[in-house]
């Protein structure tokens, strides 16, 4: 081979190296940038996936949350009628005692031949009923309810007015008898005892507490604007009392 050809060869193989080269570098590349394009896009589902279950989480737990929340409420109503409740149960107790001492003081009186005192709201009319028998009629149907016998002491109260119905007892037995009533969850009767005992005795001095009772007996019949009524009456005849107290925090919570 000549010098010239051997020059000439050499030119070529150096021409064409640098080229096959290149062409070797943007395949691989290209492999390299398919591999990673799909990579992405299992990155990319992936994350649309997680997402998604996000979402799903978020969700429940924001349902989750309104219900804690609604049973929250809930409790904080019940807690409220049940603090109402025993406290209506305590002053009730403490009526209860009450007046049985002064039952026992007028039930002593009369039977020593004394008379007993007109109480506040009642006719003044004639009775021929023996005073003995009526108290201890009186007596008994009280120790029914004091025994915690309320559906017989209902019964015995009714009975007591039909049989006696100029007593001196009358506003009390309309009272008592509503409680018995109440505590027997007969709300009807309950409520007709308490209008009695209001309409006869506007003046009474359980009459906060039977308005009290009275808007009891709506929220269980469900007359709840009824009993809005009757708890805005007590608030505006009896202001400044307990009873009056006590129908401000049960409007509270009717709202």
């Amino acid at each position: 081979m000549s010098r010239a050809a051997f020059y000439l060869l050499c030119g070529l193989l150096l021409v064409n190296s640098p080229a096959y080269a290149g062409l070797f570098t943007d395949d691989d590349a290209r492999a390299r940038i398919q591999q990673l394009e799909a990579r992405i896009v299992k990155l990319e589902q992936r994350l649309a996936e997680a997402e998604d279950q996000n979402k799903s989480v978020v969700r429940s737990m924001l349902d989750l949350q309104m219900q804690l929340e609604q049973q929250m409420s809930e409790l904080h109503k019940l807690q409220g009628r049940n603090e109402e409740l025993v406290n209506s149960l305590q002053d009730a107790e403490k009526r209860q005692k009450d007046f049985y001492v002064d039952l026992d003081s007028r039930i002593r009186q009369l039977e020593a031949g004394g008379a007993a005192k007109p109480q506040l709201g009642t006719p003044d009319v004639k009775r021929d009923i023996n005073p003995v028998g009526e108290n201890r009629a009186f007596e008994s149907a009280y120790g029914l309810y004091k025994a915690e016998n309320y559906q017989s002491a209902a019964i015995a109260f009714r009975d007591f007015l039909r049989q006696f119905p100029q007593s001196l007892h009358e506003a009390n037995v309309y009272y008592w008898m509503g409680n018995a009533y109440f505590l027997s969850r007969d709300f009807a009767n309950s409520l007709d005892s308490y209008q009695n005992l209001l309409g006869k005795y506007q003046d009474h001095p359980r009459a906060p507490e039977a308005l009290l009772n009275m808007a009891e007996c709506q929220l269980e019949l469900k007359a709840k604007n009824n009993a809005k009524k009757t708890l805005k009456q007590i608030i505006a005849e009896f202001p400044g009392s307990d009873a009056a107290d006590k129908a401000k925090k049960r409007l509270s919570i009717l709202k």
